[in-house]
């Protein structure tokens, strides 16, 4: 794994897919029970500005795009590219979050949405790099 041959335009395309993909998962789809599961309510601010979410959100997403394509490596493709997304997202963070939301006691509902949200974020941000190797 090395830095060399990764395609940062890749990279910085893949880093913005999970915002398109949480607006939707965040949105229409899920917006509801998220909500009600966290106790977060519309029009409620957070403890962070926007700038500082959306701006933290987007280097911690530029870290992983470049991550994901260190493991994808020069040689793969658009389905390499899904495959590692996938494994990355529900053997890694999936999982993770399982463990971490029992010892947390939190409802499985809650995390099918977050951790399905980063499923299908990993997957996409991997097909992505591998499409653009």
């Amino acid at each position: 794994m090395a830095f060399t041959p990764i395609n940062w335009l890749a990279v910085i395309v893949a880093a913005l897919a999970p915002f398109a993909i949480g607006s939707l998962w965040y949105g229409p789809l899920f917006a509801k029970s998220w909500m009600a599961l966290t106790g977060i309510k519309p029009g409620t601010p957070g403890q962070n500005s926007m700038a500082v979410t959306f701006g933290t959100s987007a280097v911690l997403n530029l870290i992983i795009a470049a991550s994901l394509a260190m493991f994808i490596g020069g040689a793969g493709d658009w389905s390499s590219g899904l495959r590692a997304g996938f494994l990355a997202g529900f053997t890694f963070v999936a999982m993770a979050f399982g463990i971490t939301y029992v010892f947390e006691s939190r409802p499985f509902k809650l995390w099918l949405i977050n951790a399905g949200y980063h499923v299908v974020a990993f997957t996409v941000m991997g097909t992505i790099i591998g499409v653009w190797r």
